[in-house]
């Protein structure tokens, strides 16, 4: 009994001491991180001091009531002309068709509205009034938020729109307003947990900058009305911009052209230029495409932001909760060069800094295709204005044929109206989808150089590419002198030079 009592006492001495052993040989001997150190905290829904409800349930009667007092400013006199000293008439909201104006704040005022609905796409509440809603009726209420954002939004347009110093005075305080309640929401609360953090405070930013431009624009009219002649009543709408406009095209000097041939630095420098809108005297571009870049340049920037925080913030997250675990069978894998990759790794530190190094390159790379993307699509926008500014030119000169195929008759009309929103809208969706094409191209070029390139060199392992490129010598040779040798005999042997022109011979 003593022999077996002594069996079991050692026995179980032996499966403690098995049972405590490292049973894992590849476990990490590194404490464990934190959670909180791992992955962002949870961001709590943040109620500011001026909820968005309150904000709108004061604000929409106030622009009611807005509206009503600049009705009766603008006052139709042929009608009624017994009663109010003429019927009070609907303010437009802007006329599209004419020349003069003020674009700058009706650009802000249509940017605070696309900017409005961009956010609202992907609200849980899309119309404010209404809060909690469920996912059967928030496309309902998207749709009735469509119609309510024009609407709340129509007074900044319209207190510009009837040229007087009332109205001017009641868009300083109605821009004011807007402008304060945006950005002490903002302030009160900056992190959301929509997407990300401060995805939300991002996404209101052109918003935010579009009522600071109506709270200056605003008062600068003021005090511009009260120091500038009031023009003729008889003057025509438009008609100062074209008698400017006429007076700088005649007022330039003809200059000969030159015979003399354009070098190739002025031709790379004419290029750029194309590429980049420049304002000329004399010459304002319409209303019309003002709003079409402005929706454009909005556009673009709402989905790179989304394309921004949706990728930045988890690679983050995965480079900061890398372990050697993980390190481990990368290396195993052959993802991750190590020192020892076939036999038991050892600490494993420097593999596990090589993999994260990794990570950070993918992030720095896909930062900068999106900003290449963002530079290529806002360059293009500028060349649509560059070129519709020439086709304008030639149509003011006659040169109809230079722009249409055929002869017509250019005139304003409804169509003409129809045809831009359906343009507007075109340009916007195409920047957009041209973004997300050049992001992917992009970012799959800048990855192969940095992996293939950039980070062989500086480590000195992974030179696949180069002795790829190494063993076809040979091959970059004979394509080398294939060309120089076509190029040599195209110009000294098969080309017949004569004094006016050159012909091929010998065929």
């Amino acid at each position: 009994m003593a022999n077996d009592s002594s069996l079991a006492v050692h026995g179980s001495l032996a499966y403690d001491d098995f049972a405590s052993s490292d049973w894992y040989m590849y476990e990490s001997m590194e404490p464990e991180t934190p959670q909180d150190d791992m992955f962002p905290s949870v961001i709590l829904a943040c109620d500011p001091t001026i909820p968005y409800r309150l904000y709108h349930t004061c604000m929409a009667p106030i622009s009611l009531v807005v509206l009503i007092v600049l009705s009766l400013l603008v006052k139709r006199k042929s009608l009624y002309k017994s009663s109010w000293n003429g019927a009070p008439g609907l303010l437009s909201p802007v006329n599209f068709l004419e020349a003069e104006g003020h674009q700058g704040l009706v650009a802000a005022v249509f940017g605070i509205l696309f900017s409005s609905v961009c956010v609202l796409v992907l609200d849980t509440d899309p119309l404010p009034f209404i809060a909690s809603s469920s996912s059967r009726s928030r496309e309902y209420w998207k749709i009735m938020a469509l119609l309510y954002y024009p609407a709340f939004y129509y007074p900044l347009i319209a207190c510009a729109t009837i040229r007087h110093r009332a109205g001017y005075f009641v868009g300083c305080l109605l821009s004011w307003c807007h402008c304060v309640v945006h950005i002490w929401q903002k302030v009160d609360c900056p992190q959301s947990p929509k997407i990300y953090r401060y995805y939300s405070l991002l996404s209101y930013v052109p918003i935010i900058l579009c009522l600071i431009v109506l709270s200056i624009w605003y008062p600068v009219l003021l005090v511009r009305s009260f120091t500038q002649e009031k023009p003729a009543a008889r003057e025509v709408v438009g008609s100062g911009y074209y008698n400017e406009y006429l007076k700088t095209i005649l007022a330039k000097r003809t200059h000969k052209r030159s015979s003399r041939k354009v070098s190739l630095l002025l031709r790379a420098q004419m290029y750029l230029r194309s590429y980049i809108y420049t304002p000329q005297e004399g010459f304002q571009v319409p209303l019309k495409l003002v709003l079409s870049v402005t929706t454009a340049v909005i556009a673009v920037y709402q989905v790179a932001l989304l394309l921004l925080v949706v990728f930045i913030p988890n690679i983050q997250i995965v480079r900061a909760g890398m372990t050697k675990e993980i390190t481990v069978l990368l290396v195993q894998f052959g993802v991750v060069p190590s020192e020892n990759p076939g036999g038991v790794p050892g600490d494993m530190e420097r593999e596990l800094d090589t993999v994260r190094y990794y990570l950070w390159s993918l992030e720095v790379c896909y930062v900068c295709s999106l900003v290449l993307s963002c530079l290529l699509t806002f360059s293009m926008l500028m060349r649509s204005l560059v070129m519709h500014r020439a086709n304008l030119k030639a149509l003011y000169r006659g040169d109809v044929l230079d722009v249409f195929y055929r002869a017509r008759m250019l005139c304003p009309s409804q169509q003409a109206l129809v045809c831009w929103m359906s343009f507007a809208s075109f340009q916007t969706a195409f920047a957009c989808l041209g973004l997300l094409t050049q992001q992917v191209i992009f970012f799959v070029c800048t990855v192969g150089f940095t992996f293939l390139v950039v980070i062989p060199l500086q480590s000195g392992t992974n030179m696949h590419l180069f002795k790829i490129l190494e063993n076809m010598w040979p091959f970059w040779l004979t394509l080398v002198l294939a060309v120089v040798v076509q190029n040599l005999l195209a110009h000294f042997h098969f080309l017949e030079k004569h004094h006016l022109q050159k012909e091929l011979t010998n065929r």
